[in-house]
């Protein structure tokens, strides 16, 4: 039924401006629609609602991800940018903050202007 249709993600934020700076010029997602409720970006074909609050705790897990074909490079391109990865004690990460996962595939984290746990993935 959903299998074929594509997906709205959502995270929140309480500083909208710094929100519209990170998602659209930092990451590079277009912005496409800017209300008093929320910050619109387009990701590919998935669309990025940045919900405007007044009060907000971010989680302490991902909030949203992207998978790349060259996550050193991304990781790279946002360092240059002021973007740090997230360091975890209980994970061997390499000096760029990216993960080896068991199966291979490789993950970096890092957080937005309001705390959102983002990640990057590249598949093995």
């Amino acid at each position: 039924m959903l299998g074929n249709q594509d997906v709205t993600a959502f995270v929140a934020t309480t500083a909208p401006l710094s929100a519209k700076q990170f998602y659209g010029e930092t990451l590079g997602l277009r912005l496409v629609e800017e209300t008093p409720y929320a910050l619109v970006f387009e990701a590919g074909r998935t669309v990025l609602r940045v919900q405007i609050v007044l009060e907000f705790t971010p989680h302490p897990f991902t909030a949203v991800g992207w998978r790349v074909a060259d996550i050193a490079d991304t990781v790279e391109q946002l360092a240059a940018k002021g973007v740090v990865c997230e360091r975890f004690e209980m994970l061997r990460q390499d000096s760029s903050g990216i993960w080896v996962s068991p199966n291979g595939d490789r993950v970096a984290w890092f957080k937005d202007p309001d705390g959102n746990l983002i990640s990057l993935a590249q598949s093995a």
